[in-house]
């Protein structure tokens, strides 16, 4: 992280956040009811903070095992294990998992990392968020990247109860706060 500058990551993220309330406020595929639009003023944030962008040591697993995840509203969906994220954030240890739908499909899918931590159900939308981490190059060639939880989402049926979403499984349960990215 030796290259990192604050000022242009934080303006990067303002400006994402920016294009996806537009997208939410105006856009017909948008999870935001149609009625609902035109009161919509933009998805809540934390402010950004770069304690929440941190490096993790990251094992690629060669011989993926398959994790059943449940969903908002509907059947289960099977995802496989891909890899396991390794991090410190103020001084602990922590682990998340990286998960995919087809990985070997040879498209570039990238990580899905569904989360819950102390914030889930009182900050944030009580049943996670979610990280995509894309990865440059093949999974087992690569030993570490930036977990940026400024970058943590709310799923789609957190606004929109038509959606059926994926439930992070409790293996990747977090017993910290993380006060980064969307909020509810």
């Amino acid at each position: 992280m030796s290259d990192f500058d604050a000022d242009t990551w934080r303006a990067e993220l303002e400006q994402k956040r920016e294009e996806k309330d537009e997208f939410f406020g105006e856009h017909p595929q948008s999870p935001i009811p149609p009625e609902e639009r035109d009161d919509f003023d933009g998805v809540a944030y934390f402010d950004p903070d770069p304690a929440f962008r941190v490096e993790a040591d990251l094992t690629h697993h060669a011989q993926p095992e398959p994790v059943p995840m449940e969903t908002t509203n509907g059947p289960e969906v099977r995802y496989v294990r891909v890899a396991t994220l390794s991090f410190e954030l103020d001084g602990d240890a922590y682990e998340l998992h990286g998960y995919k739908q087809r990985p070997d499909e040879g498209q570039p899918e990238p990580l899905f990392v569904p989360f819950r931590d102390k914030t889930t159900g009182q900050q944030t939308y009580e049943k996670g968020r979610y990280m995509e981490l894309h990865v440059d190059g093949d999974l087992e060639d690569v030993d570490t990247v930036t977990l940026d939880f400024n970058l943590a989402y709310s799923p789609f049926c957190a606004f929109s109860d038509t959606f059926s979403c994926p439930l992070p499984p409790e293996e990747n349960w977090l017993e910290t706060t993380i006060e980064a990215g969307e909020r509810y």
